[in-house]
């Protein structure tokens, strides 16, 4: 139900989306004058930032490659660490992720994960409902009042033992476009992480915690120091004490890898460690290296862990995290269990466990998962092997030792493009953006659970392999007919354009791979076919 009555907002501030019940708990004026001043004060720094990383896209463009920094070496070889590691936050042997949806919420909550990533990113479909419904969801779950009521009349509440709440706010390129700050859309981080802030860091401090954050598509150690200020400006407003927030920070991108240690050291107040996000990590390579043939990628599924840039990655990151007092959290372990087909679960939990075994030998803290089922498969793993030990951050792996150029290895990736996997990237990207216009973010496809960061890989190659005529493993190039005739053959087997959304979906996913130039994220076109 939408309310008639307008909100009381602060000078400059408006609200164009639409308030419906109990939005104006969350949107209250006080709310939007704190969150307002944090976008007066950092957007035009966002703003900076976001053009550099144009910059040197031109500079990827013309051959380029990234390089470790000369002019922060002293922060790479002086003597430092992290602030000491919270109590709850000292095992996290697995974190379960999802959005910010009511059900989902005390679901992963009572999953019997160490943590729960509460995702208003790349799990959320960013519409208006999506996004105040989400902080309302938030600021219950910290006061232990959300429930919610099934079908059948039966209600989900909190057990008394849950998972450690962090939230996961919006990257520094999204726009949030129903508050607008002197005429211009606010910065949806700063939306996102503020009104969460305003609302629940008292809270979480007087129950024994803190408010934690993990941070998404960070490209260097300039914007998270842009995060750390915000940090101080939030805490300072607040009136809640220095170094309360913690937050973990995702090297999801390729740039970022080359600053891991700077990146700490911006946020050594805040800092709870590292995550190597992988599925938006292969995303970046691919965009940031669309110009360059010979670090074209072969299909997506033949891109593991272990393929040389990506193991060079992880270990830098272990190695990095540990040196400086931090935690490494593994990647995302992607698989839904199936009730219905054990075949299926057994191959895919027997893939699920080897991860997990790689990752807790090479010396991760945790990892995530996507799906409850697989919490204590990730658990048992992590507990065994780190002999009950809550982290195992005494593990320098010192035997580490990546070059800039292991970093950049993507032409000794092997493998091969064929029509198969061709037809896996349009039936994928087509899929997600469906559901994601349908306003569900987290979209169980092919029994894994799928957020953007796997839409943004699918369609990423579709570009990289027409730009550079693709061969396919029998003999074919990868052209624009080649697409369409496939994307034709795909969308009718999903019913066709009249099916659902699948015809918004189509234009968006033709414009994504058929301009001449890469869009930078599939979500900027696509959050104009939102409300």
């Amino acid at each position: 139900m939408t309310q008639t009555t307008e909100l009381s907002t602060p000078a400059g501030v408006e609200i164009v989306g639409a308030i419906s019940d109990g939005f104006e708990t969350i949107l209250s004026e006080d709310a939007l004058a704190f969150v307002a001043g944090l976008h007066r004060q950092f957007n035009a720094r966002r703003q900076e930032l976001l053009q550099r990383r144009m910059e040197r896209q031109v500079e990827f463009d013309n051959g380029a490659l990234p390089d470790f920094l000369s002019d922060t070496e002293e922060i790479r070889f002086s003597s430092w660490q992290v602030a000491p590691t919270p109590e709850d936050l000292q095992q996290r042997w697995a974190e379960i992720t999802g959005p910010v949806d009511r059900k989902m919420m005390i679901g992963a909550l009572n999953s019997g994960a160490d943590a729960f990533m509460a995702d208003f990113e790349d799990a959320l479909s960013p519409t208006w409902d999506n996004i105040v419904n989400g902080q309302i969801n938030a600021r219950d779950a910290v006061r232990r009042e959300i429930s919610f009521e099934n079908p059948d009349g039966s209600v989900r509440t909190l057990n008394e033992q849950i998972a450690t709440l962090l939230i996961r706010p919006r990257g520094w390129h999204l726009d949030e476009k129903h508050v607008l700050v002197d005429g211009q859309p606010i910065c949806a981080s700063l939306f996102d992480f503020g009104m969460y802030m305003f609302h629940n860091a008292a809270e979480r401090i007087a129950r024994g915690t803190g408010p934690y954050f993990y941070l998404p598509k960070l490209e260097s150690h300039l914007e998270a120091r842009l995060w750390n200020d915000a940090f101080v400006k939030a805490q300072d407003d607040l009136g809640v004490p220095q170094g309360s927030i913690r937050a973990t920070v995702l090297i999801e991108t390729l740039p970022a890898a080359f600053e891991m240690e700077e990146i700490l050291y911006e946020l050594r107040d805040h800092s709870a460690g590292l995550n190597a996000g992988r599925w938006d990590y292969i995303f970046s390579a691919v965009k940031r290296f669309k110009s360059q043939p010979t670090f074209t990628l072969p299909d997506r599924v033949q891109v593991t862990m272990t393929t040389p840039f990506m193991r060079a990655y992880t270990e830098l990151l272990v190695r990095t995290c540990h040196k400086r007092g931090a935690h490494a959290m593994g990647g995302m372990a992607a698989f839904i269990p199936s009730r219905r087909d054990p075949e299926i679960n057994e191959v895919a939990l027997t893939g699920v466990r080897a991860d997990k075994e790689r990752e807790s030998t090479d010396g991760f803290d945790g990892t995530w998962v996507a799906h409850p089922d697989l919490v204590s498969v990730a658990r048992d793993i992590f507990e065994t092997n780190l002999g009950g030990a809550r982290n195992q951050r005494e593990r320098m792996r010192e035997d580490v030792d990546v070059s800039a150029g292991e970093l950049v290895s993507l032409d000794q990736s092997g493998g091969s493009v064929s029509e198969a996997g061709l037809r896996a990237n349009i039936s994928v990207a087509l899929q997600y953006i469906n559901s994601w216009l349908n306003g569900v973010g987290a979209a169980g496809i092919n029994n894994l659970m799928e957020d953007a960061a796997t839409a943004e890989i699918s369609r990423g190659q579709i570009w990289q392999w027409i730009r550079h005529g693709a061969e396919l493993d029998d003999g074919r190039s990868v052209t624009s007919d080649l697409y369409e005739s496939l994307r034709d053959d795909e969308l009718a087997a999903l019913g066709g354009r009249g099916e659902s959304r699948y015809g918004d979906a189509v234009e968006i996913l033709d414009q994504l791979v058929l301009n001449d130039e890469f869009t930078e994220f599939l979500t900027l076109p696509a959050y104009e076919y939102l409300d």
